[in-house]
């Protein structure tokens, strides 16, 4: 089987490669559906839980990978992550205070819930760019015979990534319903966060070594979308909660678990 998969091209080695990753996160978010009932407490623990994967991925999946990238490439890689990092989180400030405007023109009463919804969706949506690029990557490589990359290390990474969306897919449908969304509803946008990922891998296979050069910013970029909308929306909204110090110790556990997936799966 895996001869088969070696005689397909790189780009729809990279695709289906993705498709898993994808199909992963549906997974996670098909969690939605086993909660008969929204409890306050339960949800606002899942949603500290949901900060802590997003603390842990933004480092381990996103920053790290990214320093090491730009080494590679002779850049300076302080000043390369500084720069994505804080665009990142620049524009999820300007989006913030955007769609503040466009509510107080509105004045609907449900802004505040659909600006958390919509900000959780797009971090994660922002988040899985990259990895999706980063896949291609990897695949794409393998037909330029580039020092280290093999096709059990890019299908090493596809399947550590796809491991890590499980968590994800569960931050955005598990939030979603608490904020009142149909399971249909958040499930349906839980799993949407990882359409991306295909798309990005066929892109970075078809133009891997132009796109290798800004990868490394695109990481951080995510990174530091992903850390407005935890210290912004997630963090604030789980402390909402009466056993605040409960909810702190979900978010500790949401960032080993994926913490735990990203360096023992990678």
């Amino acid at each position: 089987m895996l001869d088969s998969f070696n005689d397909l091209s790189r780009v729809l080695q990279a695709f289906i490669a993705c498709l898993f990753t994808w199909s992963i996160t549906a997974l996670g978010a098909s969690i939605v559906f086993f909660f008969k009932k929204v409890n306050k407490t339960l949800m606002d623990a899942l949603l500290g839980f949901a900060a802590g994967v997003m603390i842990a991925a933004s480092f381990f999946s996103l920053i790290s990978p990214a320093l090491e990238m730009a080494k590679e490439l002779k850049m300076t890689s302080w000043l390369v992550i500084s720069l994505g990092f804080l665009s990142g989180g620049i524009l999820l400030f300007i989006g913030d205070k955007f769609y503040n405007y466009l509510s107080k023109l509105r004045k609907n009463e449900n802004n505040s819930k659909t600006k958390r919804c919509f900000m959780l969706i797009s971090s994660i949506t922002l988040h899985n760019i990259p990895e999706g690029l980063a896949v291609g990557v990897a695949f794409g490589s393998l037909a330029y015979s580039i020092t280290g990359s093999t096709l059990n290390s890019a299908l090493a990474l596809a399947f550590g990534i796809g491991l890590q969306n499980f968590p994800e897919g569960s931050a955005i449908s598990l939030p979603l319903r608490r904020e009142g969304y149909t399971r249909g509803k958040a499930f349906f946008y839980g799993q949407l966060s990882g359409v991306v990922e295909p798309i990005a891998a066929v892109i970075g296979a078809l133009l891997v070594l132009k796109i290798k050069l800004i990868l490394p910013f695109l990481l951080a970029f995510a990174a530091g979308a992903m850390i407005y909308v935890v210290v912004e929306e997630l963090i604030p909204e789980s402390q909402t909660n009466k056993k605040k110090d409960l909810m702190a110790l979900f978010t500790i556990l949401g960032f080993m678990v994926m913490m735990i997936l990203d360096v023992a799966l990678t």
